[in-house]
């Protein structure tokens, strides 16, 4: 199974992971404004009619491309909230308790309540064991006596990308680690 080729746009900002056939057709519409990272994938094609040789398309794993296509990337705000990405972010820890749980152990829990008026958003939610947020239920942490470990935060493009690809390439995870807010965040890279 070949890994992932990250896309950026040409300003070298973070967009979206492709599968490699993506990348080709990108190489093959001379799209790619420029490459970076180590990693290099030479995929074989068909044989031509008129020469008898192999066409072949080497292509690198961070390519940034020359201009959107049909599908209309542009610069993307929030990413979008999900348990996987959330309990990566905190490293499969409660952050109440700070023990490391399994995924299937820990819930999305809310600081601030929705039924106290919280949102449902990146800056308002934490991974919370089972018992600890049955502990807290609908209070504020500070009422039901718990404090919490890290600070909820929204991650930025390139640290959500890192967080939803589970086989990211050395070169583009120091790529996407250059593109991170600031050091020091509770981000877990296994």
């Amino acid at each position: 199974m070949s890994p992932l080729i990250l896309r950026l746009d040409i300003s070298g900002t973070p967009i979206t992971w492709i599968p490699w056939e993506d990348a080709v057709c990108l190489y093959s519409r001379d799209m790619i404004a420029w490459t970076a990272g180590e990693s290099v994938f030479t995929f074989h094609g068909g044989i031509s009619r008129r020469t008898g040789a192999p066409s072949l398309v080497t292509i690198n794993s961070i390519i940034a491309v020359k201009r959107s296509d049909r599908h209309g990337y542009q610069r993307r705000g929030i990413p979008p909230l999900n348990n996987r990405e959330l309990f990566l972010r905190d490293g499969s820890l409660c952050m109440y308790c700070g023990d490391e749980f399994h995924d299937s152990q820990l819930t999305r829990d809310h600081v601030i309540p929705l039924s106290r008026g919280g949102r449902d958003c990146w800056s308002n939610v934490v991974a919370a064991c089972k018992s600890c947020n049955a502990r807290k239920g609908s209070r504020l942490p500070e009422q039901a006596g718990v404090s919490l470990l890290a600070i909820p935060y929204v991650p930025n493009w390139a640290e959500f990308l890192a967080l939803s690809n589970r086989r990211i390439l050395v070169d583009q995870m120091e790529f996407l680690k250059s593109q991170f807010k600031q050091k020091g965040r509770l981000l877990s890279f296994q």
